[in-house]
């Protein structure tokens, strides 16, 4: 692809899966734009080199439209902070960047996740099982996603499993398994030792949306695959590895303290949405990757240890 096709409007560039993708278009010779409210900061603070920063706000339509006037294709990675807010916020987000795909012609990108699923869904998922989720967050990904295929604009989704990344954010191995900036005392483990749990290191999954752009022409106008990324099983591998990479295999792995959140949950929404995924870390739930790697040849695979080292590195927690 040439000239204009070559530009990206990246939403939520400052974040982990909108950054890792922007990392990833730009190493292919994208023009990458990001939009943010404060671009100067935005700028200032980017680990990213080569953006052009633009000034904008994801809830307002005519601030996506004007910034994605030239772009081939919108990456929606907007998040609310903390997982505040998403019923306000999400739908309302999404719906500035379907305009601007609309006014522009590109196509939109949107990172998936497993929270589409319920238990119903059984232990392995391909891309049309039922979505039938228990919770909140769940129910707003499902209502996303259906307003983006129902919106009849070129699109792109790819689901993926809990997300670990060199950069911090609202994932769980940066949230509950240790913390940033501190050494390592023990590494927590919310779910039970014996249940496998999926796992999608970043830069493999931003690497996976740019190989399926060089394929664009070959996509068809609605395009979903789910990203296999690290299935562990038992799924305390992670903490496991953590140990390994650090050095410590005697480290204590302590379980997450359930009872105690639930307290608190009512208090702090942060904590009320993490209670309500708790069903992943209970029983196994897989989404498979055959459409994936049918289209690709092989996915985009860092291997653990390696992955988990650049994250704690990331997260400038010394091993």
């Amino acid at each position: 692809m040439t000239g204009l096709a070559k530009t990206a409007l990246v939403i939520g560039a400052t974040g982990g899966v909108g950054g890792a993708t922007a990392d990833a278009l730009l190493r292919r010779g994208w023009r990458v734009k990001a939009l943010n409210r404060d671009p100067e900061t935005a700028a200032r603070r980017s680990r990213l080199a080569g953006v052009d920063w633009v000034a904008g706000d994801a809830m307002v339509a005519a601030d996506v439209v004007r910034a994605a006037k030239d772009a081939s294709i919108v990456f929606h990675g907007a998040n609310p902070p903390g997982y505040r807010n998403w019923k306000g916020l999400a739908l309302p987000m999404l719906e500035s960047s379907l305009s601007a795909v609309k006014a522009s012609g590109a196509r939109l990108i949107l990172p998936g996740t497993v929270y589409n699923y319920g238990p119903d869904a059984g232990d392995l998922v391909a891309e049309d099982a039922p979505q039938n989720p228990l919770t909140r967050k769940g129910a707003i990904r499902v209502a996303m996603e259906r307003r983006i295929e129902t919106s009849g604009v070129p699109a792109l989704i790819v689901r993926a499993g809990d997300f670990f990344a060199p950069s911090s954010g609202n994932n769980w191995f940066a949230q509950g398994l240790v913390t940033p900036g501190k050494p390592l005392r023990a590494v927590t483990y919310p779910g039970a030792h014996d249940i496998g749990h999926q796992w999608a290191y970043l830069p493999d999954l931003a690497e996976t949306f740019a190989r399926l752009l060089d394929r664009e022409g070959e996509l068809p106008s609605f395009a979903r695959f789910h990203f296999g990324g690290h299935w562990l099983a038992p799924g305390v591998e992670m903490a496991e590895a953590i140990r390994r990479v650090a050095g410590k295999p005697d480290l204590p792995i302590r379980a997450l303290p359930w009872f105690a959140l639930r307290l608190v949950a009512p208090f702090n929404e942060t904590l009320r949405e993490m209670m309500e995924m708790r069903y992943l870390w209970r029983r196994p739930l897989r989404m498979t990757n055959d459409r994936l790697t049918a289209f690709l040849g092989a996915e985009p695979h860092t291997p653990l240890d390696d992955a988990v080292r650049a994250t704690l590195a990331g997260l400038k927690i010394p091993v």
